[in-house]
């Protein structure tokens, strides 16, 4: 369902996310490397994330990624909506231009409740939330924590 921006933009905000709760600040080759991604992919996510706002980065010694208010809850949606664009839960689960209640396609009434249940569920979600759970131990960021 979703573009592998964003998943590796999710993925390197919890990084971040934890990373920062630790005192530190990662670079883009640490995260690529932790979240299981490729080195240039990730510096191209990371750009588009600093300059949508979503972190904010620092050159040179002590430099890295870091949330300017670690406060501030981030929710999946907010990065769901720079990566794949505010239309992201408006589209067609069969790819039409246009699809609702008047003129659905052969999907529309199963697909519209999964959306709206993803919708939910991002909405609430947050990064935050999501590295609390790894720090926990209630979960894993990549497949290399995994065995």
């Amino acid at each position: 369902m979703l573009g592998k921006t964003t998943e590796y933009s999710i993925r390197s905000l919890v990084y971040i996310c934890i990373q920062n709760m630790k005192g530190e600040r990662p670079g883009f080759k640490e995260i690529a490397k932790n979240i299981d991604s490729p080195e240039g992919f990730t510096g191209k996510i990371l750009q588009i994330i600093t300059r949508a706002g979503l972190v904010s980065s620092m050159k040179g010694r002590g430099g890295g990624f870091f949330f300017y208010d670690s406060e501030k809850p981030l929710t999946l949606l907010d990065v769901i909506n720079v990566t794949e664009g505010q239309e992201f839960f408006r589209k067609c689960g069969f790819g039409l231009k246009s699809c609702d209640g008047d003129h659905p396609c052969p999907m529309h009434d199963e697909y519209s409740i999964v959306r709206d249940s993803f919708y939910k569920m991002v909405n609430k979600q947050t990064i935050q939330l999501l590295a609390t759970k790894i720090n926990q131990n209630k979960a894993v960021l990549n497949r290399l924590e995994i065995g």
